[in-house]
């Protein structure tokens, strides 16, 4: 060995080269950071919206009056159909917004218990388009007290239904 000095260079560089891409390696990998709930905000908020759309239609309007939404379930008859109050008020509040409107889609459902055959039953309520398959649809749900004589039962009486609706963005 002649000159040791270049050799110690050398293995600075190298040192100093594998220092560098090391940091370069964390800096890259540091910056796309995604959690899990990340993914699932667009589909709580609309989850959300779709809840607080159906528990604004269930309020009354004074205390003396029934709410929309239980007008609205004690006048539907139990058969397939659109019912326009229905989809006209929900489409209006979740499709509301301050700048540009939203394209939410919804179909609606009324499950209620079938005493006769002690069984589920529901109808359709309203929908804005068929629900094809390729949707990602969430659902929100909310429970009614209507007095209605349901399919099923002979008399009329209060009793709990649940209004189920699957929304999905356009």
């Amino acid at each position: 060995m002649i000159n040791s000095d270049g050799q110690l260079y050398t293995i600075e560089g190298f040192a100093a080269a594998l220092i560098m891409i090391a940091t370069a390696y964390m800096v890259i990998n540091a910056t796309s950071v995604y959690t899990a709930g990340d993914t699932h905000i667009s589909d709580m908020q609309l989850e959300a919206m779709g809840t607080d759309a159906l528990k604004v239609m269930d309020i009354p309007v004074s205390k003396d009056e029934h709410s929309l939404m239980r007008d609205i379930i004690e006048a539907t008859p139990p058969i397939d159909g659109n019912n326009l109050t229905f989809g006209t008020n929900f489409s209006y509040l979740i499709n509301n917004k301050t700048s540009v409107s939203d394209h939410i889609q919804f179909m609606a459902n009324v499950s209620y218990y079938d005493i006769s055959n002690a069984t589920t039953k529901n109808y359709p309520l309203s929908y804005s388009r068929n629900l094809s398959g390729g949707e990602h649809a969430v659902r929100a749900t909310k429970w009614v007290i209507v007095n209605k004589q349901l399919p099923g039962s002979a008399v009329l009486q209060e009793r709990a239904v649940l209004v189920e609706v699957l929304m999905w963005r356009d």
